[in-house]
Parts: structure tokens; C-alpha cells; sequence
């Protein structure tokens, strides 16, 4: 009797474990429309008005948690920049209305710098 070669051993080696590696997911792969529906889901639930709600939840979390992002940027954006000084500020209006002189203003600035 003629003794097979070694490739067509390993050739039926690697068909059998592919084979073994396939076979079950064929199985898989079958419907089985008398044992599965919508109601036996496990996630049957989620397409209630519960999912609806959740969802809708998720929406609000991801907004508010962006918004939050958003102002929590701009607010340090302005945290950077230096503002004019209140009392500095207050004299430059009464020095426009016309309430105090040119001298008046300028003496109060030494003051306050």
C-alpha cells in the first residue's frame, strides 16, 4: 500500500480543524423562529416608553455635560484677561459726565496707582 505524503496529511489535518473550528457556529447560524421572539429579548424592555425615557435622559446628561465643557472654557478664557481696575473705571465715567476736572482726575489716579 502506497504511504500518503505529508502535505495531503497536513492538507486533512488543517481540514479537520477547520472543520471542528467552523461547525459549531453553522450551528449557530440556524433560526429558530419557534424559540426566540421580540418578548424573550433581553432587552425587550428597552423599546418601551422607558427606553424612550432613557434615551431622552442620555440626550439631556450629554448636553448638560457639554454646556458645562463650554462655560466652564469660556469662563477661564475670561479668568485669563486683565480687567480695568472698578475705581479706575468709575473715575473715567465721572471724568466724562463732567462731575470732576481735568486736575481732579488726574490727582485721583496717582492716588489710586
Amino acid at each position: 500500500m502506497k504511504r500518503p505524503s505529508r502535505r495531503a496529511v497536513l492538507g486533512s489535518a488543517l481540514g479537520v480543524l477547520i472543520t471542528a473550528w467552523l461547525a459549531p457556529g453553522s450551528g449557530l447560524a440556524q433560526e429558530r423562529a419557534y424559540e426566540w421572539s421580540w418578548g424573550m429579548h433581553p432587552m425587550s424592555w428597552m423599546w418601551g416608553a422607558w427606553g424612550v425615557g432613557m434615551m431622552l435622559m442620555m440626550l439631556v446628561f450629554w448636553g448638560f455635560l457639554i454646556a458645562g465643557i463650554v462655560v466652564g472654557i469660556r469662563w477661564l478664557a475670561r479668568q485669563g484677561g486683565s480687567s480695568p481696575d472698578a475705581a479706575i473705571e468709575i473715575l473715567r465715567q465721572r471724568y466724562a459726565r463732567g462731575e470732576i476736572t481735568k486736575e481732579e482726575f488726574d490727582a485721583r489716579k496717582r492716588d489710586l496707582t
